[in-house]
Formats: structure tokens, sequence, C-alpha cells
């Protein structure tokens, strides 16, 4: 398979991440995939590890803690993740997604308070959005933050939480004006470590990214000063969260086209080893026609996906533009994975054999982010 060369983005500074990161996630997370697939999630002292690498917030400023950075490095990150087949570590919401609503939004306090405990590792983040009746629809949460004096009291539940079995920070998506519709949603800074009536559910026992928290949250009664609002604005929730969304499906998106170089990888180093009828695998013409079709969508996904990042780095990626990366990219990551699961043959069925994990994991990736088929009304509305 030929080099196509270093992406434009990937400057010096973010070429030298990505040999961190890959020593990291190498040694440090898929070194003890099994023990994370067990247990569900990852254990702190991963995160204590990255955060002492300057793997945490390394797109935050330093003067709060983080690494100075730009977007480009959490993408480097999620790129790595991707490429090692790394489905474990939360690090894309808590650096690339809860980290980048607080610095975009939050007061000083906010960010003075949050962001350089985050950067060590001390707190994990996480984000609480999707509800057990509400999922890409967000106008239609009803977890309520009611006012009482200078007090927010929380009710409600939350489900599918990236790094909710860990987080003590939990930005909580919920109406502080159930009549006011969109513009009645905020977004509330919950410090879990001081939130009596906040409660954790199980971990979920999902098909695929197992070693992954995600987890059920429950708010009854959770009191919290009204100060907790992010950027101290009630009703901006609903603007914050579709500015933000669109570089969240990015990181998504960026997470695909790593899995699915990999996968070509893969499946190129079993064909040329397998023999069936006395050859090689690769040497049957349905193979290589296979292969060639995945290197195509491989090589086209990688382009389509340095220019959208080069866009959003110039400040003029359009959401409609990362809603169409974010659906077309996941459907090639399953699709790509599934052709080459099917050329190892009953061996792509055993977890031991990378690309069945790869199948199992890559599913979720047309669902989390914003389902798909929301993608493609997004896209349709803009034309």
């Amino acid at each position: 398979m030929s080099d196509e060369g270093v992406s434009a983005w990937k400057d010096q500074s973010v070429q030298d991440l990505i040999e961190t990161v890959q020593r990291f996630i190498r040694t440090e997370v898929v070194a003890h995939r099994e023990t994370w697939e067990r247990q569900r999630y990852v254990d702190r002292s991963v995160w204590r590890k990255a955060g002492e690498l300057g793997l945490l917030c390394c797109s935050i400023p330093e003067e709060y803690g983080g690494g100075g950075g730009t977007i480009a490095h959490e993408f480097a990150i999620c790129e790595v993740q991707g490429t090692a087949l790394d489905t474990s570590w939360g690090n894309m919401v808590h650096s690339g997604i809860v980290a980048h609503y607080i610095l975009a939004y939050g007061t000083e306090e906010q960010k003075r308070a949050w962001l350089p405990v985050m950067a060590t590792g001390e707190v994990i983040a996480a984000i609480a959005m999707t509800e057990p009746g509400a999922g890409s629809d967000l106008q239609a949460v009803r977890t309520k933050a009611s006012v009482e004096g200078d007090d927010l009291v929380i009710d409600g539940s939350k489900t599918f939480i990236s790094n909710g079995h860990n987080a003590e920070l939990v930005l909580v998506v919920a109406k502080t004006d159930a009549n006011a519709g969109a513009r009645g949603i905020s977004l509330i800074l919950l410090d879990t470590r001081d939130a009596p009536g906040f409660s954790r559910g199980r971990i979920l026992d999902k098909i695929g990214q197992h070693g992954a928290d995600t987890s059920e949250l429950s708010f009854e009664g959770v009191r919290v000063p009204r100060a907790s609002i992010l950027g101290g604005e009630p009703g901006a929730g609903f603007r914050q969260l579709m500015t933000q969304l669109a570089q969240e499906r990015l990181l998504v998106a960026t997470t695909a086209v790593g899995a699915m170089e990999t996968a070509l990888r893969e499946t190129l180093e079993h064909v040329r080893q397998r023999r069936v009828f006395g050859q090689s695998l690769y040497n049957f013409q349905n193979t290589r026609f296979v292969l060639a079709e995945t290197a195509t969508t491989a090589r086209i996904a990688r382009t389509f996906l340095d220019s959208c990042i080069e866009r959003h780095l110039a400040g003029n990626l359009d959401a409609s533009t990362a809603a169409m990366a974010k659906w077309w990219l996941t459907e090639q990551h399953v699709r790509v994975v599934d052709g080459c699961l099917q050329l190892h043959g009953g061996y792509g069925y055993m977890r031991e054999y990378p690309i069945g994990r790869m199948h199992q994991d890559a599913r979720v990736q047309k669902i989390y982010g914003g389902a798909n088929e929301i993608m493609k009304e997004l896209v349709a509305r803009s034309l």
C-alpha cells in the first residue's frame, strides 16, 4: 500500500505528539485491554499518567493548565486511538468536547476551577445529553433544573453517558425554562463529589466497545449554585450545543478514518499469508478487487477528512459539511470493516483477531455524536 505522506494539518508539534500518544496507547491502554473490557472502564491511573505526559487538554491554553496546542492535537489523539483500535479511553469526550465547552463559553472562574484539574487527570469529565426518551433530538430533553433562590435543583435521568462511571465533572443538559423550547435549555457544571441526590446506575452492557465506560446517571433534587450554569447565561445551552457539535462530529469521523486504514493493513497482511486451494488468498481476483475498492474508499476518506480538519482549523468549516463527514465516514468505516472481515473467513468472527473486535466496535459510530439519519437531515436542510 503506497504512502500518501503526512496530512498538511499535522505540523511538527502534532507529529511529535503522535509519537508520544502511540507509545502511551500501546503500553498503557491497549496492553491492558482485557482488564478494561472485564471491568468496563479504564483505571484512573491511566488518566493520571496521560496528564503527566501532557496528553489531557493538550489543545487548551497553558494559562488554564493545558498544553497550549490547537484542536489539531486532539484530532491527532483520536486518529491514533482509531488506528490502534482503542475504544476504551474516553479522552475524546474529556479533552475534545467538555474542555472546549468550558473554554468557549465558561466564565473565567469556571475555566480556572475546572480546566487545570482536567489537564492533570485529577478530574475526569463527561457530558450528559442523552436521556431514555431523548437522543439526537436535544430539544426533547426532560431533565429540568428549577430555580430556587440562588440555587438550581436538578431532576431527571441520563443514559449512554461516556465516562459516566468515573466522572467528577458532568456537564448536564437540562431545561431551566420548560416553556421556552430550545431557548430554555442550559448547560450546568455538576461536581459529582459534592452532589447529594446524584447517583450512578449500571455501566451498560454494550455489544461492542466493552472497555468504554458508558453509564446511566440519575438526578433527584440535586442542588447546585445558579453560578454553575456554563457561562452564567441561562437558556444559552442549545446554541452552545449546536456550535460545538460540529467539532464533536469531526472527532468521531477522525477515529473512523484511522480504523479504516488499520482494517485495510490488517487484511492485506492476512490475505497474503492465508493459503486457499494451493495459493495465496490475495491471488484471487475477488480478493484483489475488494481490496482495491477498500483502498480507494480509505484514500477518499482520508482526503475528505483532511480537508474538513484544515477548514475547521481555519475557522470556516460549516455545520453541514461536518455532518457530511460524520455520516459518510462512519458509514464507510462500518462497510470497510465488514468487507475486510469477510476476507478473514471464520477467523474474522473471532475476537482474538483485530478485525473481529473492529466489527463489534464500529457499529455504534453510526449512532453516537448524532445518528447518521439526523446528519443527513441536517445536510438536506442546507441544500
